[in-house]
């Protein structure tokens, strides 16, 4: 085979990027960010409020996490908690690097409302 452009033949060498910048760049090309950062949030719930053993559905939107628990007496306890809990997973939301901070339609946990 007879290449003419010998320029066109070479490949040039590009760094490898690392993972950590590859998965946020993928994730808002496929436009999947919303969904993971719910995902995320429930997650950071679980984890900040110690209740997801007793939580029976989750539900984000603008802003509100609507929480449905299956137990009375930790929902009456959790009432009281839940400015530090907004401050709790919201930490955990800035720490989480699969959690994308620019995205316009899932954004930081603002209230909670607990069903």
């Amino acid at each position: 085979m007879f290449i003419k452009d010998k320029s066109a033949a070479r490949m040039e060498k590009k760094r490898p990027d690392p993972v950590e910048t590859i998965i946020p760049v993928y994730l808002r090309a496929m436009k999947l960010t919303s969904g993971m950062n719910t995902r995320r949030i429930f997650k950071a719930w679980d984890e900040a409020s110690g209740a997801g053993k007793w939580t029976l559905k989750q539900f984000y939107r603008k802003g509100t996490l609507y929480v449905t628990l299956s137990s009375s007496v930790l929902r009456s306890r959790l009432a009281y908690e839940t400015d530090v809990l907004v401050e709790k997973i919201n930490e955990i939301l800035r720490k989480d690097p699969l959690f994308t901070k620019s995205d316009q339609y899932v954004g930081m946990v603002e209230k909670i409302v607990l069903k």
